[in-house]
């Protein structure tokens, strides 16, 4: 069993506010909820900033590899939003033994 996580720093466009940035990060995390029923996905930091948001990702597999692939999708999905600018993204995988 393997446990991938995804934590995403993402600077956020026209927002001038909480309630703004509320309107940018929800949806955001409604829709990889809603593409990726498998994992887990929540404004996880920068939670007192209007313009930086940190989401993170988790999720469970058999494999590795799927894990692996299953984060860097939902990455791909948050850099494809042009309101929204990657700044990082750090995956890491844990496994059974650590």
């Amino acid at each position: 069993m393997y446990l991938g996580a995804l934590t995403l720093d993402v600077l956020l466009g026209d927002v001038h506010s909480l309630k703004g940035k509320r309107a940018v990060v929800r949806p955001l995390v409604a829709e990889l909820r809603r593409r990726y029923p498998g994992v887990a996905v929540a404004e996880t930091g920068h939670l007192d900033l209007h313009r930086r948001a940190e989401i993170g990702v988790a999720v469970v597999s058999a494999t590795s590899s799927n894990a692996l692939s299953v984060l860097t999708e939902c990455e791909r999905a948050v850099a494809a939003h042009p309101e929204i600018q990657l700044l990082s993204a750090r995956q890491r995988l844990f496994n059974e033994e650590e």
